[in-house]
């Protein structure tokens, strides 16, 4: 086989995703060695659910008969990651964590370990495409747009992307939980992990509540009325609906409440009713850089598409470089852009980089 000869270490979460890379790794020849990263110190007496995933690795390494390293990140995830996402929090915006431990940890930390330990390349259990176009490597869209993590990957640079393989680009969801199932593995039906990149699943306002003083305050409406209690303005976001606790209120019609403004010093929230109500809305974003994977082969102002969360429909923008970063023109009017989220653009399927979001207008 054209690979036996070439090392592939792949990051092994302990989750279905993973567990497939590394088994159609195998098939395809490549000597595998899995790679389990434990990032997240867990306080005595806390849950933790990295024990629990480093033993489905385990299991999964046994049962295709290949290798398993257990590496330590936990404090370069703290100084490189957690303690960005705190500060951006404090200051009341509204962070990715994921996209940093992609560029921090898995295209970093563990993409340095991986070659310590002998690797040709790294493999992870991402949906994205990397495509070779006149000898430069782009990412591109996974084959299963539902579940295309492009957007989280928009940090990291073409020379990372070089070393590595996404074995589930032409795959979707079901057929790999489908070749687990085939091949009896232990992972075959483990649900998806969801929440904080190798936090979890923590309610947020009890697990920033340990790092960061929350208080409690008013929630205003569009009026200055005051209509209801938060629990610590930090925690919401443009557009947010969920934890609001808004009753009925006298005189207001019985629709559903967002927040479409926040005040982190005076430690205010202010929503508005309906979920096309125009409050919620913005027309153009500006962010103080971008971070573009590939070298930019066009010239200021140009045309592309803008995604300002996962899974958010891609809308068509004008991005022109000013003297203070990028100002990002949206052809139609986006609900829920929040500063500190990432806005990520797109020529077609290929993910040209992104930045995060500065302010709206």
């Amino acid at each position: 086989m054209v690979n036996k000869n070439k090392t592939v270490v792949v990051g092994m979460s302990g989750g279905v995703d993973s567990s497939v890379s590394a088994y159609l790794l195998k098939e395809q020849g490549y000597k595998v060695i899995g790679l389990f990263m434990k990032n997240w110190q867990s306080e005595p007496g806390e849950e933790c659910s990295s024990e629990i995933d480093f033993s489905d690795a385990s299991k999964v390494c046994d049962s295709l008969d290949i290798p398993l390293h257990k590496a330590n990140f936990s404090d370069e995830y703290w100084e490189r990651v957690f303690e960005d996402f705190l500060k951006e929090h404090r200051e009341g915006r509204t962070p990715n964590p994921d996209i940093l431990c992609n560029r921090e940890i898995k295209f970093k930390s563990f993409l340095n370990y991986a070659f310590s330990i002998g690797a040709d390349f790294i493999a992870t259990g991402h949906y994205a495409t990397l495509k070779n176009i006149n000898n430069s490597t782009y990412l591109c869209r996974a084959k299963d747009t539902d579940k295309d993590q492009t957007y989280f990957l928009h940090e990291v640079k073409e020379e990372e992307f070089n070393k590595c393989i996404f074995p589930l680009s032409d795959l979707y969801k079901n057929e790999v939980r489908q070749i687990a199932n085939d091949i009896n593995l232990s992972v075959s039906d483990k649900k998806d992990s969801v929440g904080i990149c190798f936090v979890g699943e923590k309610n947020l306002k009890d697990f920033l509540g340990r790092f960061i003083t929350l208080k409690k305050g008013p929630i205003y409406d569009e009026y200055g009325n005051k209509i209801g209690i938060h629990n610590g303005a930090t925690l919401y976001t443009k557009g947010q609906r969920q934890g609001l606790n808004i009753g009925g209120v006298k005189g207001r019609e019985d629709l559903p409440w967002y927040v479409f403004d926040k005040d982190v010093k005076n430690n205010e929230v202010f929503v508005c009713q309906g979920i096309d109500n125009e409050l919620l809305f913005s027309e153009s974003l500006h962010c103080d850089s971008i971070s573009w994977i590939n070298k930019l082969k066009t010239e200021f102002p140009f045309e592309c598409y803008v995604q300002i969360r996962h899974q958010h429909k891609p809308i068509k923008c004008k991005i022109e470089k000013k003297q203070l970063g990028y100002f990002i023109k949206f052809m139609e009017s986006i609900r829920g852009v929040a500063p500190g989220q990432s806005a990520v653009f797109y020529d077609g399927s290929i993910c040209l980089g992104g930045g995060v979001i500065s302010n709206t207008n």
